[in-house]
């Protein structure tokens, strides 16, 4: 219930302008943001690299309402990656593709994701393409084969929490495309999504097994120890090298398990977000763990 109540407060303008004015909560989400600007970002992917971990940069924002707005996300990315190949980071990005539009039709976004996957091909570097709320589903990952059609430098993410995510990952790697495995952050209606933790739990071990044996790079974000130990002993039986998958973990959780698994010669990434629109992924990380939620209250109301 409250998951619920804080991904619905996550929809509150109210709250957000509450929230993001207020010093205190501005400096307590560092933990999950490092900064607004790229520079920021840039820095904190620095960091992770000395630490052996790869990174993947997310510029914050989604379900724009216009044209200019998702022209200067374009613009963004594009920024992004020619940054990330100058500096020699071992780097690439994530993107929602509501932030490039889609709202705002399909063929338009297109548009954008295939000026952002051009300059990734042009610079060596990777796009994720993010999944959102069930809503964008069928049309994210229509996109996607899209785009890989003209390039393999895109992939994109199944949520384990729904019924559909076999179909589409068996879909997917008939194309030879990259996925990042997650459980789900959004909330999902019974009739197309798993209700039980345990049965999400249990989906993403399944499609875990399906992924790892395909041959293809595939990644499983997770900060889950049992998700984490799961797919360590599964690629221990199935004799899959440790650099044939990797592991993602957001920026701020869990940095003593990130660096257990670099020591330990597992691949690890970490998602780096940054931007000024920050607050909606600022409450689907309380929403997360209640820990986080008590923490910041603390500091909030001290």
């Amino acid at each position: 219930m409250l998951r619920t109540l804080l991904l619905e407060l996550a929809k509150s303008s109210r709250l957000r302008r509450w929230i993001t004015s207020n010093g205190t909560a501005r400096r307590w989400a560092r933990r999950f943001v490092p900064g607004e600007q790229l520079t920021a970002a840039i820095e904190a992917a620095r960091a992770s690299n000395r630490a052996g971990m790869s990174v993947s940069l997310d510029h914050l924002g989604e379900n724009v309402g216009s044209r200019e707005d998702a022209e200067r996300a374009c613009t963004t990315y594009m920024e992004v990656l020619d940054q990330i190949a100058a500096a020699g980071l071992d780097a690439n990005v994530s993107l929602k593709l509501t932030h490039l539009g889609l709202d705002l039709g399909d063929d338009f976004c297109a548009q954008q994701l295939r000026k952002i996957t051009r300059r990734a091909t042009e610079t060596g570097k990777f796009v994720r393409v993010d999944m959102e709320s069930s809503a964008y589903t069928d049309r994210t990952l229509r996109l996607v084969r899209e785009a890989r059609a003209e390039s393999p430098a895109v992939g994109t993410v199944i949520q384990s929490c729904l019924f559909r995510s076999e179909r589409d990952i068996r879909d997917l790697l008939e194309i030879g495309c990259r996925i990042r495995l997650v459980k789900g952050a959004y909330r999902e209606p019974p009739q197309i999504a798993f209700p039980r933790k345990k049965d999400v739990d249990a989906n993403f071990v399944a499609l875990m097994k399906i992924l790892l044996p395909s041959g293809i790079y595939h990644a499983l974000a997770t900060h889950d120890p049992a998700m984490i130990d799961a797919a360590i002993r599964f690629a221990a039986e199935r004799e899959i090298p440790k650099d044939k998958f990797e592991f993602q973990m957001l920026y701020g959780i869990r940095t003593d398990l990130q660096a257990r698994l670099v020591q330990q010669g597992f691949r690890v990434r970490v998602y780096i977000p940054f931007g000024q629109d920050w607050f909606p992924y600022f409450m689907r990380r309380l929403a997360e763990r209640p820990a986080n939620l008590l923490f910041f209250a603390k500091n909030l109301f001290r």
